[in-house]
């Protein structure tokens, strides 16, 4: 081995394996986020009534939670954004870092 080689590997590494991070989890914490935002009045537009419809497989197998919002994140991170949703923003960040 190199000497000054440092091989010790973090404790979450997604280009290593998954192991100890829960992707799964994860996403469903986010998606627990988009569902409190659907259910204020005002904060759905029709593209949220659709990626809601996808979810529940309405137009087609329904998705896992985390590839709904991996395929969406950038509308997802709007959401969040346009309503000021720190503890979101920070819980999407964490799946996408870790998991997508």
């Amino acid at each position: 081995m190199p000497q000054g080689c440092d091989c010790k590997q973090p404790s979450t590494d997604r280009y290593i394996s998954f192991k100890g991070i829960d992707c799964d989890g994860n996403a469903s914490r986010v998606m627990a986020c988009i569902d409190r935002h659907m259910a204020i009045p005002g904060h759905g537009n029709v593209f949220w009534q659709y990626f809601m419809k996808k979810r529940d497989g309405g137009s087609g197998p329904r998705p896992d939670d985390l590839f709904l919002i991996h395929s969406n994140i950038n509308q997802v991170r709007e959401l969040f954004e346009t309503w000021d949703d720190e503890e979101a923003m920070r819980l999407l960040a964490q799946l996408e870092e870790e998991c997508c």
